[in-house]
């Protein structure tokens, strides 16, 4: 494997960013926005005169766009490495065509995964910005759950290319999303503290990589105590990580390579 094979991959993916990007730009910029307004801002005020900001502590909105910010870096990551994945493989055969030149699998993959992490900083930057605007935390803070969150969009890209690339059609993309995605969206820290769940669903959530990116990026945001040492959230996602890119490799090759 080398790196040059990787960052022309890389490069392969900007290239054809440059010539589409229009379609995804306002909806990176507008879906933060939305997001906050509607559940920070109009929610918030109902939660923040309950019992909600008594828990919580701290204003709803504050508490909630660190969340949003994982969950934006996991839908970006799934969107990145499920149909565009599959176009490569079954509909324009982008990969069989690039496997045809000195780049193999590992390169392949591993600037796929390359140019998705751009992707994902991108949608994080913007996002923590975003937050900075509505007042939910202050730049420096923003910017330091970036990390965390690109860690988490990568986690998922890893996991969902090598289950994308299992797949003989495209219907079990629309079941990872409507049984995968947002049910991680919904139960995983972003809109409430997990121990709200009942007991049995509770140990779940811990297992799930939308919790430890939640959970980092909050505690890197606003100084929140840590559910788990921060150290312990970043290896179980490196390790998720590492297992999707092995098993992505190995499930590329047997179906790409006669």
């Amino acid at each position: 494997m080398t790196v040059a094979g990787s960052l022309r991959v890389v490069e392969a993916g900007a290239r054809v960013y440059r010539r589409t990007w229009r379609g995804s730009v306002i909806s990176t910029f507008l879906n933060p926005v939305l997001y906050l307004l509607a559940m920070g801002v109009g929610l918030g005020e109902l939660v923040d005169e309950g019992t909600g900001g008594a828990t919580l502590d701290i204003p709803y909105l504050t508490f909630l766009a660190p969340g949003l910010l994982a969950a934006a870096a996991m839908q970006a990551a799934a969107g990145d490495a499920s149909y565009p994945v599959m176009a490569g493989i079954k509909w324009r055969k982008t990969y069989e065509a690039t496997l045809s030149t000195p780049i193999g699998v590992p390169e392949l993959l591993f600037g796929h995964l390359g140019w998705v992490t751009l992707r994902i900083t991108f949608v994080s930057i913007v996002f923590a910005a975003v937050m900075t605007v509505f007042g939910a935390t202050t730049i420096v803070e923003g910017l330091a759950a970036v990390g965390p969150a690109v860690l988490t969009g990568l986690t998922f890209a890893a996991i969902i290319t090598a289950y994308t690339a299992r797949l003989k059609n495209e219907t079990g993309l629309a079941s990872l999303f409507r049984f995968g995605i947002v049910p991680l969206f919904l139960f995983s820290g972003t809109f409430f503290p997990i121990e709200q769940l009942p007991d049995y669903v509770e140990p779940l959530a811990y297992l799930t990589p939308l919790w430890h990116g939640v959970e980092l990026c909050r505690g890197l945001a606003l100084g929140l105590e840590y559910s788990v040492p921060p150290l312990l959230s970043v290896a179980y996602l490196l390790v998720l990580t590492a297992l999707g890119a092995f098993y992505s490799i190995r499930t590329l090759q047997r179906r790409l390579i006669s």
